[in-house]
């Protein structure tokens, strides 16, 4: 396939555009075939402006160089002369004439001549037609031709799958358009950095191994031997759960009400059989000094890793951390309610995420918390704390972010106090709908990091709120500064987003009722938001921000 519209080119080519229509007949299409085939219909009418232009051709490495690293020679340009005369069915095969353009010009500066001379000859000068970029600077027909491949480019790199033509979908555009939202959802941060380049590797890879099974089967010359018939079903379910998992990306309800699929599969052990509580000590070395302010029955078991500890746990237990650095994965697994404190300044008792982890610190529990701790995120992408249900306390603790903030998911409760917050590639602490949080006297400040590459759409920053179902925040005492975007940002629902909510919680209503502006109203009048004594400054964009989610 074709370069996608991500890649860099030569400075005197055509600038890689966001399309914001990527072909209007495709898009309504209610067919896979029928977008496809529209797509071809509306390129072939663009190149009719003009059969003849300069463009630059951008293509792999591997046409040229038998070791190349990739980061410092991500294609090879030639400057060529194009003849465009597409010959096949689907725009993504077109296929153009090329010859080297005079003078001899490459984003290579030492590349030989006659080896790209060589190469031209043995594609017979024929190269695929989106893998050619147009000068700019030239004419409007040009300009319309470059505009049309960038819009070829958007949809077959980013909103067409494979499994489209497999599969029977009732309204093909409806599947379009949540493409194109998960796109924009990128585009301005919606979704974190991280998470976001997550999805683009998976992508990549699903389209990687799919060329790769069909270039199996190509060699393949007779009846497969049982050897190959086994790769080629390896192959075959590798990509079904590449799949599987896009999928799960492109349903916009899950992009909704959270993030993409649950973290936690472990079930709660719930109390111990004989009803007693045990207290775990994490340490190098245990000391009578440790345990002196204990009282003479408490039941204890010493650990010096700190998951060893966690996965002895039960609903009740405390675990009590002496100073040192631990890394933890089973922090990503609290089903019981348990306390996981520190012992001496919080500074000191460092808790590192598992960097091959997504998920850092993630709780299903009824009831946990944790005192006196410094968690520092490495690796994990996903936020450094997330409460997907249950109720999560935060105290006197340090949360030093590489990935997104403190997420509390829909029907969730945090509370967080004398806490600081810092360095989150999203918001500091993310509401979604229905949820529930208590912060004070808190620090929250540089948030909302490396988002996007546009600065005017970074919009978070400190806390962000998302409206529908109404969250509930009480906010007292806190500092909030020097975020990238803004201090508080408020999250209406789009109106499409209203009607459809409306319909969910009002199932008598008539088919094809609206919302009236007095509804998104009544919405926002019904959020449950108190905030005291707060200080909010210092933020780039602003201090609170009501926008449209």
């Amino acid at each position: 396939m074709a370069t996608g519209p991500g890649a860099a080119g030569p400075e005197d080519a055509v600038p890689d555009m966001a399309p914001d229509e990527p072909g209007e007949e495709a898009v309504a299409a209610s067919r896979a075939e029928d977008a496809d085939e529209a797509m071809s219909k509306y390129l072939l009418e663009k190149l009719k402006l003009r059969d003849k232009w300069l463009g630059v051709w951008k293509t792999n490495p591997e046409l040229f160089f038998v070791k190349y690293e990739e980061a410092s020679i991500p294609f090879v340009g030639i400057l060529v002369e194009v003849t465009c005369k597409p010959h096949q069915n689907s725009s993504t095969c077109f296929e153009v004439t090329v010859s080297v353009a005079e003078p001899f010009s490459s984003n290579i500066a030492n590349i030989p001549r006659d080896l790209v001379d060589g190469i031209l000859e043995e594609l017979e000068h024929n190269v695929p037609l989106l893998e050619v970029y147009p000068i700019e600077g030239r004419d409007a027909d040009i300009w319309d031709i470059a505009l049309a491949l960038e819009v070829v480019r958007f949809f077959y790199d980013f909103l067409w799958r494979d499994w489209d033509y497999e599969e029977n979908c009732e309204d093909y555009s409806a599947l379009i358009e949540e493409r194109i939202n998960l796109w924009c959802d990128i585009q301005d941060g919606t979704i974190p950095a991280p998470i976001a380049q997550r999805f683009k590797k998976t992508l990549e890879k699903y389209k990687k191994k799919h060329v790769e099974l069909i270039e199996y089967q190509n060699n393949i010359k007779e009846d497969p031997s049982a050897a190959e018939a086994v790769e080629c079903w390896k192959k075959y379910y590798e990509i079904v759960m590449l799949c599987g998992l896009l999928k799960m990306w492109e349903d916009l309800r899950l992009r909704v009400h959270g993030p993409f699929f649950p973290r936690i599969l472990r079930r709660r052990k719930g109390k111990r059989d004989f009803g007693e509580t045990v207290t775990h000590i994490v340490a190098k070395v245990m000391t009578t000094e440790m345990v002196k302010d204990l009282s003479s029955g408490t039941l204890l078991q010493q650990h010096d890793d700190l998951d060893l500890a966690l996965d002895s746990c039960y609903s009740g237990d405390t675990v009590v951390i002496f100073p040192g650095e631990y890394q933890s994965a089973n922090l990503a697994l609290l089903t019981d309610d348990i306390i996981i404190k520190g012992v001496g300044k919080r500074e000191e008792i460092m808790i590192t995420s598992e960097p091959s982890h997504d998920s850092f610190v993630v709780s299903k529990a009824d009831k946990v918390k944790l005192m006196n701790l410094s968690l520092i995120q490495q690796g994990t992408v996903d936020g450094i704390v997330v409460v997907e249900s249950g109720h999560m306390t935060l105290e006197n603790c340090v949360l030093k972010c590489e990935g997104t903030g403190v997420c509390v998911l829909t029907g969730a409760t945090l509370t967080i106090t004398d806490s600081e917050i810092t360095g989150a590639q999203g918001a500091g602490v993310e509401l979604y709908p229905g949820s529930i949080a208590i912060l004070e006297r808190n620090e929250i400040h540089h948030c909302n990091n490396l988002r996007t590459s546009d600065s005017s759409k970074s919009s978070l920053g400190g806390v962000n709120i998302k409206a529908l179902p109404a969250p509930k925040l009480k906010m007292t005492n806190n500092h909030i500064y020097s975020n990238n975007g803004y201090g508080v940002s408020i999250l209406q629902p789009t109106e499409q987003f209203f009607i459809v909510a409306e319909e969910a919680l009002n199932e008598g209503a008539a088919s094809g009722d609206k919302i009236d502006d007095k509804m998104i109203c009544k919405i926002m009048q019904n959020l449950n938001l108190e905030m005291n004594n707060n200080k909010i400054e210092g933020n780039l964009k602003g201090d609170i921000r009501i926008g449209t989610s």
